[in-house]
């Protein structure tokens, strides 16, 4: 089947998988009966696979709102969304970012909340989306000179995918996104990455409790269960020691390839960096 052009990522996902595509394509499984990728971001594997019988799922609130909102209410969406593009300002967008710290976000519709999260994803510096201790977004405004506030056409094509019968969108902990997960079906795990350096402190997620070393491991522990029932499972991360060492019982079948991070608060989070691709399968045997 075909793959539709306009199919993709509707915002910038910091550890965005663009780049990485074509590597993740080539050891994915050939065959597999559901999709579930429980990280799902700006999804751009899922988008790239265009594959109906998936579930994707996410913890962030409002990314997930996002989905749920192009999917149906899209009309209502765009409407919102050409308001904010006609009062892009810096003032502006400082008033519709502070509706987390006034209390407005309590009072607004999921439609108003989605294309506020588009509005700040596409007008804040960098991409980023970060939120500070009390899950409040922090990422300062971009000042980009035409941001596309209004996608109406990609928007329009990813609501017709996300309306397939079959494609289920969930938002919760990644170990309840799989629990229908049975034997042939693929799972792709792209969780917040370790960090670079071997710093406890420096484990922070997009999450609001963070994704540190016990995360890390819980996930691990959930990728052993997977294998157990004969789910295929590929997860991405940081080349590091830490996780090379959690995940040491896949050493044959783990694939070290090179990624540039384009999207980080932090300059020297940027550049040339390896990842690793752990697998449960033989990619050659698929």
């Amino acid at each position: 089947m075909a793959k539709n052009p306009l199919v993709k990522p509707f915002v910038k996902w910091a550890g965005g998988k663009r780049q990485l595509m074509p590597q993740i394509t080539k050891y994915m499984p050939k065959h597999f009966g559901r999709y579930y990728e429980p990280f799902v971001g700006g999804g751009a594997v899922f988008f790239n696979l265009q594959y109906p019988k998936s579930t994707i799922n996410d913890f962030n609130t409002e990314l997930i709102l996002a989905y749920k909102s192009i999917r149906d209410n899209l009309d209502d969406l765009l409407t919102v969304l050409k308001i904010h593009e006609v009062n892009n300002t810096s003032d502006y967008y400082y008033e519709v970012r502070d509706w987390d710290r006034n209390g407005l976000i309590d009072q607004k519709s999921d439609v108003e909340r989605a294309a506020r999260f588009i509005f700040l994803n596409k007008t804040g510096f960098n991409g980023l989306f970060r939120v500070n201790s009390q899950n409040q977004i922090n990422t300062p405004y971009g000042r980009y000179k035409n941001p596309a506030i209004v996608n109406a056409e990609v928007l329009t094509q990813v609501s017709k995918f996300l309306n397939k019968p079959t494609v289920k969108i969930l938002n919760g902990d990644f170990e309840n996104a799989v629990k229908g997960a049975k034997r042939g079906d693929f799972v792709y795990f792209d969780p917040p990455y370790a960090p670079m350096v071997d710093d406890k402190q420096s484990f922070v997620g997009y999450t609001l409790n963070g994704f540190g070393s016990d995360e890390q491991e819980r996930l691990r522990d959930l990728v052993d269960k997977l294998t157990d029932k004969g789910v295929k499972v590929m997860v991405s991360n940081s080349a590091v020691p830490y996780i090379k060492s959690i995940y040491s019982a896949y050493q044959a079948t783990t694939q070290i390839v090179p990624a540039t991070r384009n999207i980080n608060s932090n300059g020297a989070g940027r550049g040339k960096v390896d990842e690793v691709l752990v697998m449960n399968y033989n990619y050659l045997n698929e």
